[in-house]
């Protein structure tokens, strides 16, 4: 984990340019969207892409054993289905 503290002037409408070493670790750049998380008085900044993946991932723990789905032949088994039924 790298541990380092970087600072930056809000401006008149709230903003703040992220700096590059920030930008570095979060992994976005111009365009790229991210998310803060607020918790007290505490604001994590994350990559929103990658935050967005790890939630979808915690809400599908364990779906696929659900469904059934609990070895490599069994995805192997549900990819032919679903090839199957697009081309008919």
């Amino acid at each position: 984990m790298q541990i380092f503290v970087d600072s930056a002037k809000v401006m008149a409408k709230g903003q703040v340019t992220i700096p590059k070493d920030v930008r570095e670790v979060l992994g976005v750049s111009n365009g790229d969207k991210v998310t803060f998380i607020v918790e007290g008085e505490t604001v994590r900044v994350v990559n929103a892409a990658v935050y967005a993946m790890q939630m979808l991932q915690l809400r599908m723990l364990g779906e696929a054993e659900k469904a059934g789905i609990t070895s490599e032949e069994d995805v192997l088994a549900l990819v032919r289905s679903v090839r199957n039924e697009s081309e008919g």
